[in-house]
């Protein structure tokens, strides 16, 4: 059984320190990509292991990197003079007996149904390289999923941490992204691309966010009509904010831009993301799995998208401290924030962390006896369902960006 350390302490909470500071990528940005694109095709790979053998195979499809394409960008148009390339890299089982298992066209696949289905002015065929470098595991980590057992031990020893409740302003960063994303928002602004990038500053009950969006060249015809067309957005956009619980919201929008410098002054994009000439991308480094970036939290190094769903702790852990944490301050009374952190020990099941670690703030009323009981509960909770869980992972029930 894992040790369990909980700690009650007067700390003060994020959403009342004096300064707070978030960031999201959206769909469009490179970061995202390479995370949301690789952890499909581990999804993917899931399914066709047990379609084919019955469970999850060794894999794990956690390298990936976006390289910036090149294109020449005009108001009214454009065209792409090199095309992207995604090489999507590490391990993954290619065979199992006999039966063979179409890795690289599974990747392939997947990368081309997601830029078709996240961004519309891609054409995966004629916009991107896709490049497929993955290689067989090694033995020691493959004869992992051969050993008997209910559960699988985990495949390395690392560490994860959660917390909860998301502040107001995680809240605000995360869903400003996403309705500029929306499809309504779309419908309205067919002239916005998928790159939108959110950073959020709290100083006491004030918020001031900056937000960069490109605008498409097609939709574009020129200077004027582009700082037009801005200004109607940072109008949808200061109505949106308006409705946050601040006490006044400062808003900054696509501030690189000048007027008099033509094409070379304002944020247009070809194809919806910066990854066509401007900014690669790397798994790894777009948002934590709770889809933001908060500064102010502890954050834990392993980068969640592409890994194996049911014997890598740094995907399995990482996305379960979340999932503890909310259900912890969601069902016991009277705490404001929790973090929690999981520690695991490479050859030990993954129900089994080395060990357990929840920090609680309480609020006003404090029953330490009874936080702890029901912590523990609802740890071993947590631990008695992980194939679940994991199974869970393995159809990609669970974002990672």
């Amino acid at each position: 059984m894992q040790k369990v350390s909980i700690e009650i302490v007067k700390d003060l909470p994020v959403a009342e320190q004096a300064v707070e500071i978030v960031e999201r990528k959206g769909t469009g940005h490179p970061d995202y990509i390479c995370d949301a694109v690789m952890d499909r095709i581990s999804v993917a790979l899931s399914w066709e292991y047990i379609s084919k053998f019955g469970s999850v195979l060794h894999h794990n499809i956690d390298k990936g990197l976006l390289v910036a394409g090149q294109v020449d960008k005009t108001f009214g148009g454009g065209r792409v003079l090199k095309p992207m390339e995604f090489i999507i890299g590490d391990r993954a089982t290619f065979k199992g007996g006999k039966i063979r298992v179409p890795v690289t066209d599974i990747a392939v696949r997947e990368t081309h149904d997601w830029f078709k289905g996240n961004l519309p002015h891609v054409d995966p065929v004629r916009d991107l390289k896709v490049r497929v470098v993955l290689q067989p595991g090694s033995i020691e980590l493959g004869d992992i999923f051969d050993r008997k057992g209910r559960i699988k031990v985990a495949n390395d020893t690392s560490a994860a941490v959660g917390y909860a409740p998301l502040t107001i302003t995680e809240k605000a960063v995360f869903e400003t992204e996403r309705f500029m994303n929306s499809a309504a928002f779309k419908l309205r602004f067919p002239e916005t691309g998928e790159d939108v990038k959110v950073m959020g500053i709290r100083r006491g009950s004030e918020l001031d966010i900056t937000v960069a969006c490109p605008f498409l060249t097609g939709f574009i015809k020129n200077e004027k009509e582009y700082f037009h067309i801005k200004k109607d957005v940072y109008g949808a956009l200061k109505t949106f904010l308006g409705s946050l619980a601040f006490s006044s919201v400062s808003l900054n929008f696509n501030t690189l831009d000048i007027k008099g410098h033509g094409v070379n002054g304002v944020y247009l994009t070809l194809l919806g993301t910066s990854a066509e000439d401007a900014d690669s991308g790397q798994v790894g480094r777009g948002n934590r799995v709770n889809g933001v970036i908060s500064l102010n939290r502890p954050m834990g190094t392993e980068a969640a998208a592409g890994k194996n769903p049911v014997s890598h702790v740094g995907k399995i852990y990482t996305v379960l401290t979340h999932r503890m944490a909310n259900e912890i301050h969601e069902r016991i009374e009277g705490i404001k924030e929790v973090y929690v952190w999981l520690l695991s020990q490479i050859g030990s099941p993954v129900d089994e962390p080395k060990h357990v670690y929840v920090k609680v703030i309480p609020g006003k009323r404090l029953d330490r006896a009874g936080i702890r009981k029901n912590v523990s509960f609802i740890i071993d909770e947590f631990m008695a369902g992980i194939n679940v869980f994991t199974g869970e992972l393995s159809r990609g029930e669970h974002p990672v960006c």
